[in-house]
């Protein structure tokens, strides 16, 4: 079977052309994937809308109403960053239902990936960031709740600190949440994940692929996971608007393909979702971002998935 990839075409609703926030890059990616082949537009999974029970198990209802109903606060609606519309609200939700739908398949054949997700600075009762609700803390208080894993391990390189998906899950002792990220970076106020690993600014492929190899020969032998939340952020890139790190185009390709590899290797199912990833160049944006599923997509065909 191909390898399950997830996408919907809700994910780049009608958007502010100069907003500094690339909404159409869910859409450009797809686009990407499907002219370089590696899948068609039939085979992508298209998931349901997250129901709120669901988005309860991680955030406040009265936060989610609130969202929902487009009663934000003022100082929330900054926080945010985006402007609200419900085509935003059904997105979000959906996005959700995406990464959910992305864990399901992972536990079921090994590896999948989402064409979204990494919301990471949700937070319980508010948004930051341009993250709404929190698809990392959610899929691990569903899965445990549900006794669908034991122990889950979240391994986040986007740039920025997961300040929301910390937090969240602080008292949650079976969710592992492990961050390398930019030391000066947002935010400003970081908060205490199990792990964290500040990363010099400017480091480069070399040095970053030694971090990565190091934290996940420590770690899953450590918490032995049964399942490993990937946000492969691509705002590590040298060319990324919000990064501050010097990863090339082979230096992420490379780090999505070590991740994949340490876990599947330990036989631990792996879901990647994008994270962050800025740029005026959407289209080179997208491209970025693709960068994993075609990882994904080596490391399937050689395992024989």
């Amino acid at each position: 079977m191909p390898l399950p990839l997830i996408y919907h075409d809700d994910y780049s609703p009608p958007f502010p052309a100069e907003h500094r926030f690339p909404m159409d890059k869910f859409r450009l990616l797809r686009d990407h994937l499907v002219d370089s082949g590696l899948v068609s537009d039939d085979a992508l999974l298209r998931p349901q809308l997250c129901p709120t029970d669901t988005l309860a198990l991680a955030h406040d209802r009265d936060y989610i109403a609130r969202f929902m109903s487009g009663q934000l606060a003022r100082e929330d609606q900054r926080r945010l960053g985006l402007p609200w519309s419900e085509a935003l609200a059904r997105r979000t939700v959906r996005a959700v239902g995406g990464s959910l739908l992305a864990a399901e398949q992972a536990l079921q054949h090994g590896l999948a990936c989402h064409l979204a997700g990494g919301t990471h600075h949700a937070h319980y009762d508010h948004p930051a960031g341009f993250c709404i609700f929190n698809d990392l803390a959610i899929i691990s208080h569903h899965l445990l709740a549900n006794g669908r894993v034991n122990r889950v391990l979240i391994f986040d390189c986007d740039v920025h600190q997961g300040d929301g998906t910390a937090r969240i899950l602080a008292n949650t002792p079976d969710a592992i949440t492990v961050s390398l990220h930019c030391e000066k970076n947002f935010p400003a106020r970081k908060a205490d994940s199990d792990w964290d690993i500040p990363l010099p600014m400017g480091m480069g492929d070399a040095d970053y692929l030694q971090v990565v190899d190091d934290t996940l020969n420590y770690l899953l032998p450590l918490y032995q996971p049964d399942l490993v939340l990937y946000d492969a952020g691509v705002d590590v890139h040298k060319d990324d608007a919000l990064g501050y790190l010097q990863l090339t185009d082979a230096g992420v390709s490379a780090r999505d393909e070590r991740v994949m590899r340490h876990c599947l290797g330990r036989d631990i199912p792996v879901m990647g979702v994008i994270g962050g990833g800025y740029s005026k160049d959407r289209h080179a944006l997208a491209r970025r971002h693709g960068l994993l599923h075609h990882s994904a997509h080596r490391v399937w065909t050689d395992l024989g998935l």
